[in-house]
């Protein structure tokens, strides 16, 4: 089955997208979500002939699901891209030019990862313009919210399934199997308000809270020491927020901190927990002032596939022919929507673009990179769905 991908037609979506102001409205107040790239990404994918649907999952967020239909008895597959941005303050060129430059684009969200999204498209359009009939359905989507909640994704895989799911995510070609989780923990210190001058009545929150954070520390130390995992490194963990106290004269009455637990595949949440409640168990039996409680607010599981899943192994294949060479196998200290699909029981990988500058001040993706993503995307198609 031969086809080719549409360099003009990539290159120009990708533009436009970008142009596309997007920006995640949860993280910005200048952010218009995803209510016209949703529109746009739609449109395009109704005009290459797809089965297309643009849902609103909350007030001016929306999911897009363009499915290239199969002849039948043939595995499903599922391309994903976030179509959110995060914000544009600092950045140094135009944040929705889309300008193309020695053969990059220029923009917010060009790497990360509306290049990723264009790359979706042209590759079913390569098959549409080809007249390949595949016998399972590849499923094209572009989901709401990634930046902040994923709240697209997880609307996303209560309707749809697939057999396995490629994460566009950028990860310069290489094929990405394994990636961290995260769990957000709020401690809260506890004293007694008194005036300053009344030592023996006050119990500083604060202080205690410092006592919390130099054995944070400690614990900190040790999970960098840690084996880990082999793709992604060790578990780690930083205090991000602390607020205590109401004014310079008054003992603090609590204390609160905010701290950040990144896990690595094989962590549970119930064991990171444990080993912070421990630090609190152990300062209360040195202190009988000393009381604080620790409670979960939002988690996010890590992510593994094995070498040995068919389509991390069609994408070995795929890849070695197109780059000439075997891809490197990669993980990834951040969280991606990809733990999302595999906890829904599909077979998932990540693979994205070269480019540079995600979250930065100078963004921009690599064309040629899109069009070897879109080639390997189609490729990939091929060989799975049938």
């Amino acid at each position: 089955m031969t086809f080719s991908i549409d360099k003009t037609y990539l290159t120009k979506a990708t533009q436009e997208l970008v142009q596309i102001n997007s920006i995640n409205p949860s993280l910005s107040a200048d952010g218009k979500g995803e209510a016209e790239i949703g529109t746009y990404v739609a449109d395009s994918l109704n005009t290459l002939g797809l089965d297309v649907e643009l849902s609103e999952i909350a007030p001016g967020r929306f999911n897009v699901v363009g499915t290239l239909k199969g002849s039948g008895g043939g595995r499903s597959l599922l391309l994903n891209a976030h179509m959110d941005t995060v914000g544009v303050d600092g950045m140094t060129i135009d944040p929705l030019g889309g300008d193309l430059r020695d053969g990059r684009v220029y923009g917010r969200g060009s790497q990360d990862m509306k290049g990723s999204l264009a790359a979706m498209m042209a590759a079913a359009k390569a098959l549409v313009d080809a007249g390949i009939t595949l016998k399972g359905d590849l499923i094209i989507t572009g989901v709401a919210d990634e930046e902040h909640s994923s709240i697209g994704t997880e609307a996303l895989v209560k309707k749809i399934s697939a057999d396995a799911a490629i994460v566009t995510e950028p990860t310069d070609m290489h094929l990405c199997r394994a990636h961290r989780g995260f769990i957000w923990y709020e401690v809260e210190t506890l004293g007694r308000a008194a005036h300053g001058s009344r030592y023996a009545e006050g119990i500083d929150a604060n202080m205690r809270m410092g006592r919390f954070l130099a054995e944070l520390e400690k614990l900190e130390q040790d999970l960098l020491t840690r084996e880990g995992h082999e793709l992604t490194g060790p578990p780690s963990l930083h205090a991000a927020l602390i607020q205590g106290g109401t004014e310079v004269s008054t003992y603090a009455d609590r204390c609160t901190l905010k701290l950040e637990r990144r896990t690595v595949p094989g962590e549970k949440i119930s064991e990171a927990t444990v080993e912070l409640q421990a630090i609190i168990d152990r300062l209360a039996e040195q202190d009988s002032s000393f009381r604080a409680t620790i409670k979960s607010t939002f988690w996010r599981e890590p992510f593994e596939v094995t070498r040995e899943a068919e389509i991390v192994q069609i994408l070995d294949k795929v890849l070695d022919t197109r780059l000439g060479h075997h891809p490197a196998h990669s993980g990834q200290t951040f969280w991606t929507d990809a733990a999302l699909f595999a906890d829904a029981g599909m077979e998932t990988v990540l693979l994205g673009p070269k480019g540079y500058g995600l979250h930065s001040a100078e963004e921009w993706v690599d064309v040629e990179s899109l069009v070897d993503l879109a080639h390997v995307l189609a490729e990939t198609a091929i060989g799975y769905c049938n």
